[in-house]
């Protein structure tokens, strides 16, 4: 029995997932954040053509099965609606426990990626607006 593949552009690469410890990290510290209480999304401007998506879904969300499902929805959720978001942005978002539905996900992940994102944007404008007021 063959086993089907997803087509090769229905998937992220490798260049459009945030995958290191640090990567994560690094997104996190920028601290533009925007949640809902079932979702965490935290932006930051990566300065790349692409938008990145990492995925943290800690064990309070469930078992192994539950927590790999909730992250094909935000995977999924993402990948068709990326073309509505800015690129040259690394996306993080943190799954919080709770029962999870695809159209529920992709309607909460869009507003909440460009809350962030929006985020993002301000806080770098006020870094820009401060550095350049110097001496």
């Amino acid at each position: 029995m063959v086993t089907p593949q997803p087509h090769p552009r229905a998937t992220l690469s490798r260049r459009q997932r945030i995958i290191r410890t640090g990567e994560f990290q690094a997104v996190y510290s920028a601290r533009a954040r925007a949640g809902d209480g079932r979702l965490v999304v935290y932006a930051r401007p990566n300065g790349r053509a692409d938008t990145r998506l990492g995925i943290s879904v800690g064990r309070r969300c469930g078992g192994a099965v539950v927590r790999n499902r909730i992250k094909r929805l935000i995977r999924e959720a993402f990948r068709q609606g990326r073309a509505a978001l800015p690129h040259g942005h690394d996306i993080v978002v943190v799954a919080l426990p709770g029962q999870y539905a695809y159209d529920d996900v992709r309607q909460r992940l869009g507003a909440l990626v460009s809350e962030a994102i929006r985020r993002s944007r301000a806080a770098a404008e006020r870094k820009a607006d401060a550095g350049g007021e110097g001496p």
